[in-house]
């Protein structure tokens, strides 16, 4: 199973998150288990490969 880091906060009786590795794609949920699918969804999704121009935050190494 892997693993994925999430950011999430509750606002306005929702629960509102993104993946830290794609921190332009945000999600929301009624409950924080609800964000939590949507979240799960959302990385299938981004991770396919079948989408075009999905932009990611990664570590590089450097001198």
């Amino acid at each position: 199973m892997r693993t994925a880091k999430i950011v999430y906060w509750e606002e306005d009786s929702s629960w509102i998150g993104y993946l830290e590795e794609f921190p332009d794609y945000w999600t929301q949920g009624e409950t924080l288990e609800d964000l939590q699918s949507h979240l799960r969804d959302l990385y299938v999704d981004l991770t396919s490969d079948e989408l075009p121009g999905i932009r990611r935050v990664a570590d590089i190494a450097v001198a």
